[in-house]
């Protein structure tokens, strides 16, 4: 089949952390004080919790994400260099 004028155009592929990325951003998770827990990230992006804390460890050798230690939990949010990224892939 040929390709024509009428075809969408491709898209490209965003990789999954910056789709997390873009989550977190997008449910609020962008200080310190909002800050959220594994569990709670899992259940707002229903990403199983061994590939989240994959995905989060890139973010974090990235500088997009930092976490937090409140009570024995690890939080996580999005960093002020995440939040600019996380604007680019929107632009």
């Amino acid at each position: 089949m040929n390709s024509s004028s009428g075809d969408l155009p491709s898209h490209p592929v965003i990789p999954e952390e910056f789709r997390l990325l873009c989550m977190l951003h997008n449910i609020g998770a962008t200080t310190m004080e909002k800050s959220m827990g594994i569990e709670e990230v899992a259940q707002w992006t229903e990403v199983d919790i061994e590939v989240l804390r994959h995905h989060l460890q890139k973010l974090r050798d990235l500088g997009y994400v930092e976490f937090v230690e409140v009570g024995g939990t690890e939080k996580y949010h999005v960093t002020p260099i995440g939040i600019t990224k996380v604007m680019t892939l929107y632009s």
